[in-house]
């Protein structure tokens, strides 16, 4: 057997092996991993979309925590890209919840990172709800790009 015929089998071999097909002929072999293949995409689609829906925009590496304080909240936001408008987005939310910024830091450069200090006037938030208050805004911010 020649060496482009072995490379040919072992590539063949080591996809029968990827896609757990069961196929002996090489037409068989890249319908099954055509098929597994169509199943990983659908798989990261869902999981796109529950990360899309859950927490962050798609297509950035984003994160979303909140910690209470004595009398407010430490915001942390971050995502991997630049997100023009997305501040004034969170502020607004902010604004919504009664939370006044009583400091903060903002990066906006390469990526966008907020560090805040929510005072709740309404002492009435958890952690929970102001998260799920800046996860919407961003939300919005990403329905409107």
């Amino acid at each position: 057997m020649s060496s482009k015929k072995k490379k040919k089998a072992a590539l063949y071999e080591k996809l029968r092996a990827a896609t757990n097909s069961n196929a002996m002929n090489k037409t068989s072999i890249i319908v099954d991993a055509s098929k597994y293949i169509g199943e990983l995409k659908k798989k990261v689609d869902r999981l796109n979309h529950e990360i899309g829906t859950s927490s962050t925009p798609q297509n950035s590496l984003s994160a979303v925590t909140v910690e209470t304080l004595e009398k407010g909240f430490l915001i942390n936001v971050f995502s991997g890209k630049n997100c023009p408008g997305l501040l004034v987005s969170i502020l607004e939310a902010f604004e919504e919840l009664g939370l006044d910024v009583l400091d903060a830091r903002v990066s906006c450069e390469d990526n966008f990172q907020l560090e805040a200090i929510g005072g709740d006037q309404n002492q009435g938030h958890d952690a929970q709800v102001v998260k799920q208050a800046v996860l919407q805004a961003i939300h919005n911010w990403n329905g409107g790009r």
